[in-house]
């Protein structure tokens, strides 16, 4: 989205001050794969953030041995489990974009699906992060960092691939969730409680292309629904 003020608006922040959002136009991506750095939100002594974060994440050892990045954190896991436990209490964050890909198998090939919301508006993914700001006084961060997509159940899946989706909430429900003061209990409820139902959203086959990761691949006509009559 090339007007910075379109995601912090449908989140609710106070955009007056259009100096604080001016800091250069955001190229809009329609292709973004894991390893590509897509904005984060997050709260940072009560001032949202917009961070342009890899997707991603993996521990110290899991870099030297060269290990792939974990992209999604399950809920039902990531309160109690030791891997993400961490950033469940301490760096919890919100991923904005206007939808998501999910992928079936016809005829021995991958279908790319998308799927966004039925009102248009933004949406909000749950997510979860080792980033830390830098403050004053304070060594800079030398870990990886990177953030990991929060999923659900979905009871055999949006498009019948499989059975998980990212966890998506209404802006009210993502500064809750962004904000440190928040309880892990009440976090994990909103996670698991406050998502978006299926009936919010709407899908559609696009072209194969999307399955080609390739950061020159990022055009809006990636979007447009395939027609299969041809």
């Amino acid at each position: 989205m090339r007007d910075t003020q379109v995601l912090p608006r449908a989140l609710g922040a106070d955009v007056s001050d259009d100096r604080k959002w001016r800091g250069g136009d955001h190229i809009p991506l329609y292709n973004i794969a894991p390893g590509l750095c897509p904005w984060m939100n997050m709260l940072h002594h009560g001032e949202l953030l917009f961070i342009g974060m890899t997707w991603g994440y993996r521990t110290p050892d899991e870099t030297a041995a060269k290990r792939k990045p974990w992209i999604n954190a399950r809920i039902e896991k990531a309160l109690t489990g030791r891997y993400f436990r961490h950033m469940f209490r301490e760096g919890r964050v919100i991923v904005p974009a206007g939808g998501w890909y999910e992928w079936t198998l016809e005829n021995g090939k991958k279908q790319p699906w998308y799927i966004t919301r039925r009102t248009g508006q933004p949406i909000f993914m749950a997510g979860l992060s080792n980033y830390k700001p830098r403050e004053l006084g304070k060594p800079e961060q030398t870990a990886e960092v990177g953030f990991v997509i929060v999923t659900e159940d979905c009871e055999g899946g949006m498009v019948d691939i499989h059975d998980r989706r990212p966890v998506v909430l209404e802006p009210e429900d993502a500064w809750r969730w962004m904000n440190s003061d928040t309880p892990v209990e009440e976090a994990a409820h909103i996670a698991q409680a406050r998502s978006l139902p299926t009936e919010e959203f709407m899908w559609w086959k696009v072209d194969r292309a999307v399955n080609r990761a390739d950061p020159n691949n990022n055009r809006k006509e990636l979007l447009t629904p395939i027609n299969e009559s041809t």
